[in-house]
């Protein structure tokens, strides 16, 4: 059975997101200090992390709040000199970057399903990119969002989000992706698709469960994050692309 190497960064982080991390790994625990652009990642759950492994991390986030945030979280974990925050929108990376085209990774994670156009922002980063760097795209999954609200015993709501149509009170339709999807952005914005992996097939569960073990419910997530049919049924979807 297929499985995704422990990371040792995942260790110190929320289960749910092991899996991402797992995949990062090679990437940014290589010992290289990497550029790294985090869209839409304004509070540092990845930024501040990444910058303790050595790299510069540059977050654009449209939120003001979210980069105060980062800012505070970088000064208190002493990496404040790793991390730049800059106010903008992912669809407009070439106006708010200083330079295009010499990040070695980018971070797309949750991001994709509330912009305004998918393929534009994807595009975007893709040029920010230099030739071999990578993103990391993170994104809800479809199936999985279907499977969650049956089991809460929402079948109204399952199926809406099985239609593609579900909505929130208040706030935007939230988009759901499936794996076909993930391939046609990234092939549409010119990047080469790699591996790809479930994110918490089983983590949002076995967290709620009374007792759970936390180093066991990272096992087994790790283990069931590349194998199918498990990580078709995600919470959500984990894919690496390069840029040619």
């Amino acid at each position: 059975m297929p499985t995704v190497p422990p990371s040792p960064t995942a260790a110190q982080l929320p289960v749910r997101t092991a899996a991402v991390w797992a995949a990062l790994d090679p990437l940014v625990g290589a010992g290289t200090p990497l550029r790294v652009l985090d869209v839409g990642g304004g509070s540092g759950m990845f930024a501040v992390p990444l910058a303790r492994l050595g790299h510069t991390v540059t977050v654009v986030d449209p939120s003001a709040d979210a980069l105060a945030t980062l800012s505070r979280r970088a000064q208190n974990d002493g990496v404040g000199e790793r991390v730049v925050g800059v106010q903008g929108d992912g669809d407009l990376l070439h106006e708010v970057l200083a330079e295009d085209g010499g990040y070695d990774l980018a971070l797309c994670h949750s991001v994709l399903e509330v912009v305004d156009d998918p393929a534009v922002t994807l595009r975007e980063i893709a040029g920010a990119l230099r030739p071999g760097g990578q993103v990391s795209l993170a994104v809800a999954n479809r199936a999985g969002g279907v499977l969650a609200r049956a089991i809460a015993g929402q079948p109204v709501e399952a199926l809406a989000v099985l239609r593609d149509q579900e909505t929130v009170p208040g706030r935007p339709g939230r988009r759901r992706f499936t794996h076909g999807d993930l391939l046609v952005l990234v092939d549409g914005a010119g990047l080469t698709a790699g591996e790809w992996r479930g994110v918490s097939v089983v983590a949002d569960l076995l967290e709620a469960a009374a007792g759970a073990d936390v180093a066991a419910v990272r096992d087994l997530e790790l283990a069931l994050a590349g194998t199918s049919p498990y990580r078709e049924v995600a919470a959500g979807l984990h894919l690496l692309a390069t840029r040619p």
